[in-house]
């Protein structure tokens, strides 16, 4: 991945024509999968480097979430006059990030692998260079990530200097020591790490960026932020806690609840009064990532694999809804605002259908994906012995469905206010495709899906 995204990198001086680096960048993700498919499982560079079924799990969500974001890119760069190469080859190495993220065995590798993903997105999000939204996007995203960064590398460099240790596994083993369990270090070492990913995963109260940076980045890449760094989030997560932290499980479980609940409290409540549809997938994004720590907390098996099995879901259902936007961006019209989407129903059938399909799946109702997550993720965490969070993420998971059909009562209710065009591309129209079969499929076959979830979970 490294190799190819390089390659890609200094064909941009080449080639003219930035459609030919589009078509590189999807057959280095193909290449890149085959090869990730093909590995055998092992542990190497003393334990840093992990390649099991966990990891592989997600990056099938990451290359995904890459192929995905080129396909809904090309149109779009060119309708908006930033059609630069540089773009695919920073998506590449995000992306790199993200699965470097997903098998790290160790803390500096978590960091060195975080940091590659974030670097490259700070620049994606301010890729629209003459637009000030974009610019205040990545500026405010870039301030607040080193923070979250600095904040991390504190709460490692404490928990090495107690534990002598930064890979993953060996922390376990040091911190079971009866003189550890209640350690005031290491529980503010925890502290930290419970801040960063936190940020990482947009989970509130550290959610501050989301909305803005949603509203101002370049909305592909919206779509790919909205995926790819939150699922890199929670592959680290529950490696490290679920794994490095188990010895002191009691401690963060209660603050993760928490956090849980005021997740879900702030995105489904903030996201009601919102007339920007990305913005209102911002907070919808915040919302799904408080129900997906509801997977985390328990630490069973089922409950991990739920959380696995959400993480896929939603990458299918958030990149279908973004990719009904977009095909609504053209000159005239942006496709940003809830009144874009007045009539549309009436108007374009066929993309009101995709977009009402999308909108069921976020809010979960069956026969759609959405369902089916959810449905998994409540049951595992009822089983686990916490109905009382499976209780509270179903109310709110109602409240959800307010903003949600809203977007559909516009559509549907509402009389056109002005005529769209639309003149979807061959790559939209595979994406658009692709994510409205996997969300259909997955609700109605979903014990595949399910079988995989649960045989990729950490034991």
């Amino acid at each position: 991945m490294a190799g190819l995204a390089m390659v890609v990198l200094m064909l941009e001086l080449v080639f003219k024509e930035k459609d030919v680096l589009a078509l590189l960048s999807v057959l280095t993700i193909v290449i890149v999968g085959f090869v990730t498919l093909q590995g055998s499982p092992g542990i190497v560079f003393n334990s840093m480097f992990i390649a099991d079924n966990y990891s592989l799990f997600f990056k099938i969500i990451f290359l995904s979430n890459a192929l995905l974001t080129i396909f809904i890119s090309v149109r779009y760069l060119k309708v908006e006059e930033i059609h630069f190469g540089e773009y695919y080859s920073l998506i590449l190495f995000s992306t790199l990030g993200m699965m470097i993220m997903a098998s790290a065995g160790d803390l500096i590798v978590l960091y060195l692998g975080l940091e590659l993903m974030a670097l490259s997105t700070y620049i994606l999000a301010g890729f629209k260079r003459d637009d000030p939204r974009s610019n205040e996007a990545a500026l405010k995203y870039f301030l607040l990530g080193a923070f979250s960064s600095a904040i991390l590398l504190y709460g490692i460099s404490m928990i090495y200097s107690i534990t002598g240790t930064t890979v993953i596994r060996d922390i376990a083993l040091q911190v079971s020591r009866v003189t550890l369990i209640h350690n005031a270090q290491l529980m503010m070492g925890l502290t930290m790490l419970i801040v960063a990913f936190g940020f990482k995963i947009a989970a509130a109260p550290f959610h501050m960026w989301a909305p803005d940076v949603y509203e101002g980045a370049p909305t592909p890449i919206t779509a790919f932020m909205s995926v790819g760094p939150k699922a890199a989030g929670f592959a680290i997560l529950a490696r490290v806690f679920l794994t490095g932290f188990e010895p002191v499980a009691v401690d963060w479980q209660f603050t993760l609840s928490i956090m849980a609940v005021l997740t879900m409290a702030v995105g489904n409540i903030l996201a009601l009064t919102q007339t920007n549809i990305k913005r209102m997938l911002a907070y919808s994004s915040i919302a799904h990532a408080g129900y997906m720590l509801l997977g985390v907390i328990p630490g069973t098996a089922e409950a991990i694999g739920a959380m696995m099995l959400y993480m896929l879901i939603y990458a299918f259902m958030n990149i279908g809804a973004f990719t009904v936007i977009i095909l609504l961006n053209s000159k005239t019209l942006k496709g940003e605002e809830l009144s874009d989407y007045e009539g549309l129903g009436k108007t374009h059938p066929i993309l009101g259908a995709l977009m009402l399909l999308f909108m069921f799946s976020l809010t979960g109702i069956p026969p759609t994906a959405g369902f089916v997550g959810k449905f998994y993720l409540f049951l595992a965490v009822i089983n686990a012995g916490y109905a009382w969070l499976a209780i509270v993420a179903v109310i709110f998971s109602a409240i959800s469905a307010f903003f949600y059909l809203r977007v559909i009562m516009l559509m549907y209710m509402k009389d056109p206010q002005r005529e769209v065009h639309l003149a979807p591309s061959a790559t939209e129209t595979v994406a658009a495709f692709f994510t409205t079969i996997m969300v259909l499929l997955i609700g109605i076959l979903p014990s595949y899906f399910i079988q995989f979830a649960m045989s990729s979970i950490i034991l």
